[in-house]
């Protein structure tokens, strides 16, 4: 199972290595009890039991998060739970072709999405509902793509949002391309600079397309953050099978900073992620962020997390919700009452019905929807293609009903 212990190489005659046999059930939760807080180097500004910790580099960054702020950071991870639990019921009942998840991430999203400025750019990978909310994306935008409708309609220099890439690892290559023109266009310098952030999970850690854009985004000095989530589970591949080190620490070889951050923390995910954009924004980037998360459901609603993992290992991480330690804290301190929690699941609710209302009545494209947008200027082939498909499909009975 995933845990620093096992990301090292055994002495000999210490013992197989730990991908060598099945772990017991006994060895997995002994080894989650031990180490899932993710090791000595781990950042956290609030704790699993809500209590707040002090840091004498990161507090800074979060010296303006005041009652009012964390309660909004409370209600946008309560809203894009619902949200996302709302999608993913919708795709069982077959108004959606497939949804991805992101139960359990809330506040590595939340917390770096809200770290971002106007003027930033964030490359996702297909898991990222929760900082399109953040970048001011209507979460029925993202509906669309799921339900196969479009390919995300928003206009993506207007939120500093690219659309998602389904391909593991590649928006990696994309957004160290864009932060190198950040750089070459000379955007960054000084506190109004620009940066990047692109986003991407542990197992995409073992495609080249990430490696590479490490080498030329250190090469150039490019102003762009690296967010890995690492919720443990590469589909079925546990963090152990992806690296004999904890993945922060990669960054070393490529001669930039890491830094590994309780990304169940929304407070710590906000302060490291603002000052790993400030080290770009001054031109100190890259910079590689590893958000220590959990997946809490599955990968995506075709697979089933019961075949890999085991229920135990599940009960462990619910005690780190990532929701539930800021509602302790708001509580404790005498920042949020009841009624404020119940006003937040009740807009949730709100929220989610209006989703399925959308989803439930969103129009089917016309056909002749797959020829837009294809090329930048009018292509007179394109055009042509267009017609004749048209011309084919106006033969059919019913087609003007289309």
């Amino acid at each position: 199972m995933p845990s620093p212990e096992q990301w090292t190489r055994p002495e000999p005659g210490a013992g197989p290595a730990a991908t060598a046999a099945e772990p017991t059930p006994e060895q997995v939760i002994a080894g989650l009890r031990a180490t899932t807080e993710g090791g000595a180097e781990l950042t956290q500004l609030l704790t699993p039991e809500g209590e707040r910790r002090t840091s004498a580099q990161f507090d800074p960054y979060v010296a303006d998060i005041d009652d009012e702020a964390l309660r909004g950071l409370y209600r946008d991870m309560v809203l894009v739970r619902r949200a996302d639990r709302e999608s993913n019921a919708m795709q069982r009942q077959g108004q959606l072709g497939i949804w991805v998840p992101l139960l359990g991430q809330e506040a590595a999203q939340i917390g770096s999405g809200r770290a971002l400025r106007p003027q930033d750019m964030a490359f996702p990978s297909y898991r990222e509902h929760g900082v399109a909310y953040t970048r001011g994306i209507d979460f029925r935008e993202l509906l669309g793509i799921f339900r196969c409708t479009d390919h995300g309609g928003w206009d993506f220099h207007r939120y500093g949002f690219h659309p998602y890439t389904i391909v593991i690892g590649n928006q990696v290559l994309n957004a160290t391309g864009y932060a190198m023109g950040q750089k070459f266009e000379g955007k960054v310098g000084d506190d109004d600079g620009e940066a990047t952030i692109v986003y991407f999970g542990d197992g995409a850690t073992s495609q080249g397309d990430v490696h590479e854009g490490f080498v030329w985004a250190a090469v150039y000095d490019a102003p762009v953050v690296f967010f890995c989530q690492n919720n443990q589970w590469a589909i079925s591949e546990p963090t152990e099978r992806q690296s004999r080190l904890p993945l922060y620490q990669r960054a070393r070889g490529y001669g930039f900073p890491g830094i590994r951050v309780d990304g169940n923390d929304v407070l710590g995910c906000l302060a490291v992620t603002r000052w790993a954009l400030e080290e770009c924004r001054h031109g100190n980037g890259p910079v590689l962020i590893e958000a220590f998360t959990y997946r809490m459901d599955a990968h995506t609603t075709t697979d089933d997390p019961t075949r890999y993992r085991l229920s135990e290992e599940l009960e462990v991480w619910k005690h780190k919700d990532p929701i539930e330690r800021v509602r302790v804290h708001l509580a404790r301190s005498g920042a949020a009452d009841q009624a404020f929690f119940d006003d937040v699941q009740a807009e949730a609710d709100r929220f989610a019905a209006e989703l399925r209302d959308y989803c439930f009545n969103m129009p089917d494209p016309p056909p002749e929807r797959i020829f837009a947008n294809v090329y930048a200027e009018p292509s007179p082939v394109l055009d042509a293609e267009r017609e004749k498909y048209l011309a084919y499909l106006s033969g059919f009975s019913g087609a003007g009903e289309h």
